[in-house]
């Protein structure tokens, strides 16, 4: 997938910025607080129809500013898409080739982002919940049932939990609701397991590639059951076992919205044991393992990553382009970053011209 051209309008500090992507690297730099994060937050929302930054959609509408638009071109393979999302105090509105789509699911289809931000450093260190949310989104991307699993588990967890909110529990409304669960439960660990498995084996050929050094690295999934012909019996022994936490707590307190992985670098964990240096590399690995996992090269991702280059040396900012090079279209920011062959776009404090 390629973005050959990108339009905002009153979106975040950009009052109106409108850009023609090239293949290959694409960077934009300009001083901080100019509104670089801004230009690959708009790409990613054209993904998910959400921000990379946790923030509402309200937030992203420029201040004493009405509405905030953002127009693409997307390009897979010899189809081309125009994409427009209108983002009100009101809500949203997203529209592929001038229709409206019905569901977000469908943008995934349509166009697909990897990312790196600063933060994805802290990715094997931080809460089990960003670990899950890099399996669920990839593997939403990648599957239409999982995303349909997984949607579907939400709103069967949601009407558990409010059963278990309730001043008196319905014993069969419970246990109704938690065969739900398992029935949904055993495709998704199911998937989860298999996408690491793939995963796990270009994971080590990617860090062997930005770092120059022979490593072994494992992913390590932690279903809160196996996937076998056991499951579901099992499943059921857990749910009973967890039954009184459950009532206790007045939340659903295992299952696959509780499960987490690990990385093990050399045989020992890399977020107890591993440096900050080894845990950035294996992150940024792992973050760009998904684009070679799409079959149908038309269709893999635009890669874009948010301030990476600074926090690297040399030699490992040289291996890295050296890598992305190879992809089908990259976007870097930076304050400043120069590099042979790519394409350069500069943003300037306040930009309000027309590039």
């Amino acid at each position: 997938m390629i973005v050959k051209s990108l339009t905002v309008k009153n979106f975040r500090n950009h009052t109106y910025l409108t850009y023609e992507f090239s293949r290959g690297l694409n960077i934009i730099t300009g001083p901080n607080a100019a509104g670089k994060t801004n230009v690959v937050e708009a790409t990613y929302y054209l993904s998910l129809a959400r921000s990379f930054r946790g923030v509402e959609d309200i937030d992203l509408i420029q201040k004493n500013k009405e509405k905030a638009e953002i127009n693409a071109t997307i390009e897979e393979g010899k189809i081309n898409r125009k994409f427009q999302i209108i983002l009100t105090k009101d809500g949203r509105q997203v529209f592929i080739n001038g229709k409206p789509i019905a569901k977000i699911s469908e943008l995934a289809k349509c166009f697909n982002v990897v990312l790196f931000e600063p933060k994805d450093v802290m990715l094997f260190r931080g809460s089990p919940k960003e670990r899950r949310n890099f399996l669920d989104i990839n593997l939403s991307k990648k599957s239409s049932p999982y995303l349909d699993y997984i949607s579907r588990y939400e709103k069967v967890l949601k009407e558990r939990n409010e059963i278990l909110k309730a001043d008196k529990i319905d014993p069969i409304l419970l246990e109704t609701t938690t065969e739900m669960l398992i029935k949904l439960s055993g495709p998704i660990v199911n998937y989860r397991q298999m996408y690491v498995k793939d995963i796990s084996d270009i994971l080590n050929k990617i860090t062997r590639a930005l770092t120059g050094e022979e490593a072994v690295i494992e992913i390590i999934y932690k279903p809160f059951v196996d996937y076998d012909a056991e499951f579901v019996n099992r499943a059921k022994e857990a749910f009973k076992k967890a039954e009184e936490n459950d009532f206790k707590r007045k939340a659903t307190t295992i299952g696959i919205h509780r499960e987490d992985f690990s990385i093990s670098l050399n045989g020992r964990d890399i977020a107890q044991f591993g440096s900050q240096g080894e845990n950035r590399m294996v992150a940024l690995a792992l973050k760009l393992s998904p684009y070679f996992l799409i079959e149908d090269k038309d269709k893999r991702p635009v890669v874009v990553l948010d301030d990476v280059m600074s926090e690297l040396d040399q030699t490992h900012r040289q291996r890295l382009i050296t890598f992305l090079k190879k992809l089908d279209q990259v976007f870097i920011t930076a304050t400043r970053l120069e590099v042979e062959g790519a394409s350069q776009y500069q943003i300037k404090k306040k930009q309000k011209e027309v590039f």
